[in-house]
């Protein structure tokens, strides 16, 4: 990462909801680093990767357990963050079909509840959204840009996809000036790997540091493009420093493209052990498949003078050695 992206956080108030999760906890290490005074929320609910270990090495940063639309635990460091970075939400798929109205309660009510809580504590933040490539659906056409129709095949991408709505209009008609960044297949170093609940690449990496076979549906011909997380940081922090990202909607890929097949064999590579198998899509994962996807990054790289540097090669040799080092922390 540049040294200079950190610069503008020294000495500066800045929330991060969800922060003991996957990238939540990268970000708040990079402004913990930085010199800012990072406060941390996240209510820990089993299976969303919240993690205290992810802070490990965090030395300004305080957490608070707690849900972003609770008012009386939250309300204080909202009142005085200078930046927030919301991160807070469950992002399984296949949970959110399972259970909608859980979905519904995590992603959009407490989204609302929080924005309500920051319209009235402080108006004048900046906030910056994580959203997800999931609300697509099925791409109309590729590489899929900001303009795409929005028709989600799951729960989890309406969810999403209104709390994202929520960020937007409250910086038209409030002026909290809100930023969305809809990211696309993350992976890294403090992912979750323990259940299947965190999207495939998780799963991908445990099984091959636990020597088992990564199954991959279909022939694995479906592309995908994958970010690296220290890439999502740094976009998160541009994000934040960029006076024109508010009020606008970024997608966030990778110009580098892989079949699933691809990236299961570079796991394995990486990790040293595991195998790939093919099977079948089960019924219930085949019914939320969207098919290949990879995003159109250029208005990212245009307004925020941002673009991925991290080869999938590269960052997965990084993420195996950073579990290899920490196998009980995470397995």
């Amino acid at each position: 990462m540049d040294p200079s992206l950190l610069d503008p956080y020294a000495g500066r108030r800045c929330l991060v909801t969800g922060g003991l999760g996957f990238i939540g906890s990268n970000l708040a290490l990079a402004l913990d680093h930085a010199g800012a005074e990072v406060v941390v929320v996240d209510s820990l609910v089993p299976r969303h990767g919240g993690n205290r270990r992810n802070l490990a090495g965090a030395e300004r940063t305080r957490v608070v357990i707690a849900d972003v639309a609770d008012r009386a635990a939250v309300g204080e460091p909202a009142g005085a963050a200078d930046v927030v970075f919301n991160l807070a939400g469950q992002v399984s798929h296949v949970d959110s079909m399972a259970d909608p109205q859980f979905d519904l309660e995590v992603n959009t009510r407490s989204q609302l509840g929080f924005l309500e809580l920051l319209r009235s504590v402080n108006p004048e933040a900046v906030v910056v959204f994580t959203s997800t490539r999931q609300i697509f659906g099925h791409p109309q056409y590729l590489p899929v840009d900001e303009e795409h129709p929005v028709k989600p095949v799951d729960v989890n991408g309406v969810t999403k996809w209104a709390a994202e709505q929520f960020h937007l209009l409250y910086h038209d008609v409030y002026g909290l000036r809100s930023t969305a960044l809809r990211l696309t297949n993350v992976f890294g170093p403090r992912q979750r790997l323990r259940d299947n609940f965190q999207g495939f690449l998780p799963i991908f990496v445990r099984r091959a540091l636990e020597d088992e076979s990564i199954t991959v549906f279909g022939d694995g011909s479906q592309q995908r493009d994958c970010l690296f997380v220290d890439d999502v940081v740094e976009c998160l922090l541009r994000a934040g420093a960029t006076e024109d990202a508010a009020g606008e909607i970024f997608n966030i890929g990778n110009d580098e493209r892989l079949t699933l097949r691809q990236i299961a064999d570079s796991v394995v590579h990486a990790a040293g052990s595991g195998r790939v198998e093919l099977a079948p899509w089960p019924r219930d994962r085949d019914a939320i498949d969207i098919g290949s996807y990879y995003g159109d990054s250029s208005k990212a790289k245009r307004i925020l003078d941002w673009a991925p540097r991290t080869s999938f090669a590269a960052g997965i040799a990084e993420t195996v050695a950073f579990y290899h080092e920490r196998r009980s922390w995470y397995l």
